[in-house]
């Protein structure tokens, strides 16, 4: 049987100090999630192992999240971050690499006003030094991103990339707005035919209406399983962050009833195998 992952999580403490981006009025977002929060949760849903991924933008986090790591079995990756503007953070990817639950970088590109920042001369030592230490890139940001991360992507034919949270269409907005749904389904589409880019079948409650229900994630699911192959797909929680719209056990089930149409064998690669595969998960 193929290990059950999850393929993307955090856990956090405000208290650090460095996650800018978290709204201090917000009460689910704004309080401590450690491994025995999740620990219940994982057990429900069958899940034997997780990759943490960072939520602050500071080799600090990266740090933080490997001695968790270094305590819980159940995380089998983690997903740090390094500055990109700063050529000397070469040296955290050498040194962190060593570390055998290290697997590769995030960057929080959907908080950098700049929709060419990925593009500018000046960071494009990470991605060169990335592909050659045969590191993880998980790519952040929206639909706005879409045509430069296919630009990067080709560029890089050997940096090794997931696309986080399916580049967070927005759900809410695409009853109305059918071209914007085109518009994101072809940009997926181009990554998935042009690249070997994998996908995150996460974050998706996070950017539908209050109230969602399966019929409203449907179609995006529908696309990326068309465009990627469930060989290319691994499913993720984005445990807490879910949490303002889905319980972890609301969204696994949506995302069951997402997948029910496919085989057995398929089901396993979305829920277990591909993660397994990209991330060199060993059971």
């Amino acid at each position: 049987m193929t290990i059950r992952i999850d393929a993307h999580q955090h856990f956090w403490n405000p208290a650090r100090g460095d996650y800018d981006w978290m709204p201090r009025d917000n009460a689910v977002l704004n309080r401590v999630y450690l491994p025995e929060d999740l620990a219940p949760r994982l057990a429900e849903a069958g899940i034997a192992k997780t990759v943490l991924v960072q939520a602050a933008a500071s080799v600090e986090e990266t740090e933080y999240m490997l001695g968790i790591a270094d305590a819980t079995d159940t995380v089998a990756a983690v997903v740090g971050w390094i500055d990109f503007e700063d050529r000397s953070h070469l040296r955290h990817l050498e040194r962190l690499r060593d570390h055998p639950k290290f697997v590769g970088v995030r960057p929080m590109i959907q908080d950098i006003p700049d929709v060419d920042w990925m593009l500018r001369d000046d960071v494009q030592w990470a991605y060169s030094a990335l592909a050659d230490l045969d590191l993880t890139f998980d790519a952040l940001g929206f639909s706005r991103h879409l045509g430069n991360f296919l630009t990067l992507l080709k560029r890089y034919p050997k940096l090794r990339v997931v696309v986080d949270h399916c580049m967070k269409p927005q759900v809410r907005d695409h009853g109305t707005a059918r071209e914007e749904l085109a518009f994101w389904a072809n940009g997926m589409a181009r990554i998935a035919r042009e690249t070997g880019a994998y996908c995150k079948l996460s974050g998706l409650v996070t950017e539908a209406n209050d109230g969602w229900n399966v019929e409203d994630l449907r179609p995006y699911a529908a696309r990326l399983l068309a465009s990627f192959g469930p060989d290319r797909m691994m499913w993720g929680s984005d445990w807490p962050v879910c949490l303002l719209s889905a319980s972890y056990a609301d969204w696994r089930q949506a995302a069951e009833a997402l997948t029910a149409g496919l085989g057995e064998a398929d089901r396993d690669e979305i829920f277990g195998g591909t993660a397994a595969r990209f991330y060199g998960i060993k059971n």
